[in-house]
């Protein structure tokens, strides 16, 4: 799939930095998320970034609003469904995935929303629980634009890296 996705985004370059955000958005949304592996985002940014087919700083900017656009619909719909989003189907598919969730946002609370965000297995279902948990709406906000910021200073390190890694 990623081999598609780069070969769309090499004929289509003035179109392809919009895969940032939404594969972003992707990884983080409920239900989504949990089949769309973190690892593409790192990958389609350390391609852009490698053949200089976009800045950097403007890919970490576009993936912070598509993934804090991804955790508000799960926060929304955790708070619109409330508990019966347990009942989902893509939630009782995974239910080992729902239930660390569950324990780790009544353990950490508002750190949960970081912790979570750097955990790729439980990414997207942080926020839908917050939701559940009616976690105030601004709290929620200002938490989760933190976390995708150092989420998003993250990325750019390991593209760095990776980059001053593989091509010296």
């Amino acid at each position: 799939m990623i081999e598609s996705i780069l070969a769309w985004a090499g004929t289509h370059r003035d179109q392809a930095i919009w895969l940032v955000p939404l594969l972003a958005f992707m990884e983080t949304c409920v239900g989504i998320g949990l089949f769309v592996p973190s690892l593409m985002l790192v990958i389609v940014t350390s391609v852009f970034y490698a053949n200089d087919w976009a800045n950097l700083w403007l890919m970490a900017g576009m993936a912070l609003v598509g993934s804090s656009l991804g955790d508000h619909v799960g926060y929304y719909a955790g708070r619109a469904v409330g508990h019966r989003v347990q009942g989902w189907r893509i939630i009782r598919r995974n239910p080992t995935r729902w239930e660390r969730t569950e324990a780790m946002v009544r353990r950490f609370g508002p750190w949960a929303i970081f912790i979570g965000r750097f955990l790729p297995a439980i990414r997207s279902l942080v926020p839908a629980m917050m939701g559940v948990t009616q976690f105030d709406r601004t709290r929620y906000t200002l938490l989760d634009i933190a976390a995708c910021s150092l989420w998003a200073l993250g990325l750019v390190a390991i593209v760095q890296g990776a980059h001053q890694l593989f091509l010296p």
